[in-house]
């Protein structure tokens, strides 16, 4: 099975934060996405932690200049 992608840049009229929120409150505990976006996420990291303290795993994979690729997991319910 593969990781599902949450690409920020295709979102609408939807925010990062609320796209980045839906696909964390969709997983389960083990569970992880990855997050694209084309600017810096790290502001979305601090809200994660924020509002779901000790739930939340962030990984960057790839830090811009031009895309940004995070592995966003879920380790507790």
């Amino acid at each position: 099975m593969s990781t599902p992608v949450v690409d920020t840049r295709e979102g609408g009229r939807a925010s990062c934060a609320d796209l980045t929120n839906t696909a964390f409150d969709g997983l389960a505990a083990g569970d992880r996405f990855i997050l694209v976006a084309d600017h810096d996420p790290t502001p979305l990291k601090y809200m994660l932690n924020a509002e779901r303290a000790g739930q939340v795993s962030w990984t960057p994979l790839e830090q811009g200049p031009e895309l940004w690729r995070v592995e966003v997991g879920r380790t507790s319910a």
